[in-house]
């Protein structure tokens, strides 16, 4: 087979450009041809859209250093300043409509009493939470603006590994600092986000970046910053962005509702892996297996069964198990829609309507949240949760943590807890916990679902709430 010139001249340059880089100790991409204006041009465009967000919260869910540094008398060096206890939190957002629309992640804002916002140009308003979806990390605010610069949105099922991307955000506060990178992988599944398929790079990212805008070279959006790999708390070569399709969507809905609205048929599915395909007979590992239908729910109705595994929803192949509960949360309520599945060695199809749910608005911000009880004789502020909440966290009570104070904190609550059990005895109401502090002997054992586990965190039952 022959190569032609411009072929070989081709690859010996990307030889040498590697071998350089290797010489270097420098990364591959850093020597990426990125555009002839470089990415001033992107930035100068697109930047003045990319916004600087300041949460305000009641309490600190844990003590911690704050962001900031002082310096100190010559030779003292720098020493980082314990944060108040009511602190503050900072984040990016983007604006999405010229009337004040900007997307930004749940966790930037939630809980938040007050949401500031300031532009590049330095002007500062303060914002209003249209809604958030804690499911898929996303959130939309609103300022009382006009005119606003607005970001580009692009379409990232068209991003491939090794593409360029920029990103715009506020690490540690600086705003609008400009990192680059390449997209390293997608389709990328983290705990905890079983509805989300998020895109990798390497671009960096620290706290504060939360929230921000991923570009393409185009200067369009594709991602938005949300998540890093980290032991160490900061950047270490891994970071996460939700697509941009999909926030827009959830946009949407939050714009139309104030809540968001997923299709369920009620399954849990698991990945199928060769051994398992071996069992089945399946061609290749692929697909999602279903290990429960609830009963008398949609799935069941449909003539789904436990070991049936799923190779396509509406004619979209699932090559991964979160591949099934995503295509299936994109559907309406009410809609019936056609599944392929394997079943003892051949496929079948079936028919299934889909039901709904609503996403909880767990992380609520000041003055949407149901009633809480005061901190008071607890230590921290809890409310039962509502029916829609209790559907979508499959648990048959129980209460949310939302405020806690400096001994709750210290004995290892959190807000966004879920307090299920005290002592063993389930819990559905504040006078019931407070009741079982007063009869306990001493120590007590809260059983709290923290994120997607589990948890016992001991307690001492005296005011104050510190451990014993």
């Amino acid at each position: 087979m022959r190569v032609s010139r411009a072929r070989r001249a081709a690859a010996r340059g990307a030889l040498a450009l590697a071998l350089a880089c290797l010489a270097t100790g420098s990364p591959l991409h850093a020597a990426m041809p990125w555009p002839a204006s470089g990415l001033s041009q992107l930035v100068k465009d697109y930047g003045p859209a990319v916004v600087h967000i300041g949460v305000e919260r009641p309490s600190a869910p844990a003590r911690r250093f704050s962001d900031r540094w002082l310096f100190l008398a010559p030779g003292a060096g720098v020493q980082p300043q314990p944060a108040p206890a009511d602190e503050s939190s900072l984040g990016t957002g983007f604006i999405v409509s010229a009337d004040g629309l900007i997307l930004t992640n749940a966790h930037v804002v939630a809980r938040g009493t007050q949401i500031n916002v300031k532009l590049p140009d330095r002007r500062e308003f303060k914002a209003r939470l249209v809604g958030l979806d804690a499911v898929a990390d996303v959130a939309l605010l609103k300022i009382d603006a006009g005119g606003l610069p607005t970001v580009r949105i692009g379409e990232p099922s068209g991003v491939e590994p090794g593409d360029g991307v920029v990103a715009i955000g506020s690490p540690y506060g600086f705003g609008n600092s400009v990192t680059a990178g390449i997209v390293s992988a997608k389709g990328r599944l983290l705990p905890g986000a079983e509805y989300m398929q998020f895109l990798q790079t390497d671009v960096p990212i620290n706290p504060g970046n939360s929230g921000g805008p991923l570009f393409n070279l185009r200067g369009e959006v594709i991602g938005i910053n949300s998540r890093i790999y980290s032991r160490s708390g900061g950047y270490q070569g891994l970071s996460f962005a939700i697509p941009i399709d999909a926030a827009m969507r959830i946009k949407d809905q939050l714009l139309a509702t104030g809540t968001v609205t997923r299709g369920r048929i009620g399954v849990s599915v698991q990945e199928v892996g060769q051994a398992l395909a071996d069992t089945f007979r399946l061609p290749r590992p692929a697909g999602a297996l279903v290990n429960y239908v609830e009963p008398r729910g949609a799935a069941d109705n449909g003539g789904l069964k436990p070991g049936d595994v799923i190779l396509s929803v509406q004619g979209r192949d699932v090559v991964q198990a979160a591949d099934a509960l995503g295509f299936i949360a994109e559907q309406k309520p009410g809609d019936a829609i056609r599944l392929r599945v394997w079943r003892e060695r051949t496929e079948q199809l079936l028919e299934v309507r889909v039901e709904g749910f609503d996403t909880p608005r767990l992380p609520a911000a000041a003055g949407t949240a149901p009633a809480a009880s005061p901190p008071s004789r607890l230590g921290f502020a809890v409310r039962p949760l509502a029916p829609a909440e209790r559907q979508f966290l499959r648990v048959d009570g129980g209460l949310l943590v939302q405020r806690v104070n400096a001994a709750a904190s210290r004995a290892g609550v959190q807000p966004g807890d879920l307090i299920l059990a005290l002592n063993g005895q389930p819990i559905d109401t504040a006078e019931a916990l407070v009741q079982g502090l007063d009869v306990a002997d001493g120590a007590a054992a809260l059983l709290v679902q923290r994120g997607t586990t589990r948890i016992f965190v001991p307690i001492c039952a005296r005011p104050g709430m510190p451990r014993c």
